[in-house]
């Protein structure tokens, strides 16, 4: 494939991979840890440190992205992988609860920072139209390769080993990943049209509130979050307690929403040749609404099923990828070159507000009230960000995303930067 005969893409998307899978077997073994810490009170601790994971990606990601053009990209990718890795090596030897939120939140302060940067690395490396689609499409593989395999993994290694061994494979594929990034040549981020760091940090999220398409993305994500809560922060405490399964069993219902975001991943590249992005994302967006209900009605009716938790996981995993692959598509046809670095933390931190709204939801009131009110509170919060989706984003935007890049607002003959944004 040409995308890969890219040097710097190969060395920086395997640090992606790598970097990922640490980061799953985490998530696995971060619940199993919390389980083990507060039983059956685990979701009401994983949404506590959930929550201040996505308080870490609001507030850092867009001051990240106000000062990167000022930092040598690769070195501040380098230590940040450098930082994940020796704090994910310090969670097997904690012993109380509130250990467990203060090294999360210096692991995504960490995350926060990174993220964002990388994601507006890619489009300076790969700067034909065709490979940056397929780009985003092996991204988004690597990460549904990740939550599908990630979790299978863990389910072997605990056949074996105790979860504490998860966290440092994960510190050694942050470890592998910092290298691969040490490897590579990326350049340094363009210098923002914005001097002041809080217009810069401000400025993504303006984009955003003034761009119709823009506008949907962000209800978009409250769909996403509202159908990935149930799944994240849920999954733990439901196979244990409601249907008696072992730590494997947790793992291997994780893997279920991950083949349905894999196998819609692998169709989307075509798809998006030939149909309007905004098709695809208010589709999956009904697929999330669907699956919500599916889950509000299992629990409800008692019939908690092995096969009906998959089936219902899987559809999850399947509206999620459909929203979430073409979205760096759309963000870089809405802004200019100089300004892709700022946009992407604006929806990085945009996405996560959504998930700090919808954590709690999952963990604090599924302990409390139980998973019936809380799933029905979600399936509310999705099927709201479905309706305002396809009243924020209009039907008129266009058969497809512009698919040639944006143009700085000094290089637009007659047209500045806003009357091209409100033309999106």
């Amino acid at each position: 494939m040409r995308l890969f005969a890219i040097r710097d893409y190969r060395h920086l998307f395997g640090a992606q991979v790598i970097a990922l899978f640490g980061t799953g077997l985490t998530t696995v073994a971060l619940g199993l840890l919390a389980y083990d810490l507060a039983g059956p009170r685990a979701g009401m601790v994983l949404g506590t440190a959930l929550t201040i994971k996505m308080v870490m990606y609001v507030v850092i990601a867009p001051l990240a992205a106000a000062y990167v053009d000022r930092l040598p990209r690769r070195t501040l990718l380098f230590l940040l992988d450098v930082v994940r890795g020796a704090v994910v090596l310090a969670l097997p030897l904690i012993t109380e609860v509130w250990h467990v939120y203060v090294l999360i939140g210096l692991l995504q302060a960490a995350s926060a920072a990174f993220t964002p940067t990388f994601q507006a690395v890619i489009p300076d490396i790969v700067t034909d139209e065709a490979d940056y689609t397929r780009a985003l499409s092996a991204s988004q593989v690597a990460y549904t390769m990740e939550s599908l395999l990630s979790p299978v993994l863990a389910a072997v290694a605990l056949t074996f080993m105790s979860f504490d061994w998860l966290f440092l494979g994960t510190s050694a594929g942050f470890l592998v990943s910092a290298l691969l990034v040490l490897s590579t040549r990326i350049p340094d981020a363009r210098p923002s049209a914005h001097t002041k760091a809080w217009d810069k940090a401000a400025a993504g999220i303006k984009t955003f509130f003034r761009t119709p398409r823009l506008r949907g993305i962000m209800a978009l994500n409250l769909v996403v979050a509202a159908a990935g809560s149930i799944v994240v922060v849920n999954t733990v405490n439901y196979v244990r307690d409601e249907l008696g399964g072992s730590q494997s069993h947790v793992a291997w219902m994780l893997a279920a929403s991950g083949t349905g975001t894999l196998l819609a991943a692998l169709a989307l590249p075509r798809v998006l040749d030939r149909v309007a992005a905004r098709t695809v994302m208010t589709t999956g967006a009904g697929v999330l609404v669907a699956g919500t209900a599916a889950a509000v009605t299992l629990i409800a009716t008692g019939l908690t099923t092995w096969i009906g938790t998959a089936a219902i996981w899987t559809v999850i995993g399947v509206g999620m990828a459909l929203i979430v692959t073409p979205t760096g598509k759309v963000l870089r046809a809405s802004v200019g070159r100089n300004e892709i670095p700022e946009a992407f933390a604006a929806q990085f931190s945009l996405s996560h507000l959504a998930w700090l709204v919808t954590y709690p939801v999952a963990g604090w009131l599924g302990t409390s009230a139980g998973f019936t009110a809380a799933w029905s509170v979600l399936a509310v919060l999705a099927a709201a960000g479905a309706a305002g989706a396809l009243l924020l984003w209009p039907r008129h935007d266009g058969p497809k995303v512009v698919t040639t890049p944006a143009i700085p607002a000094r290089q637009a003959p007659g047209k500045d930067r806003s009357t091209l944004s409100k033309a999106a």
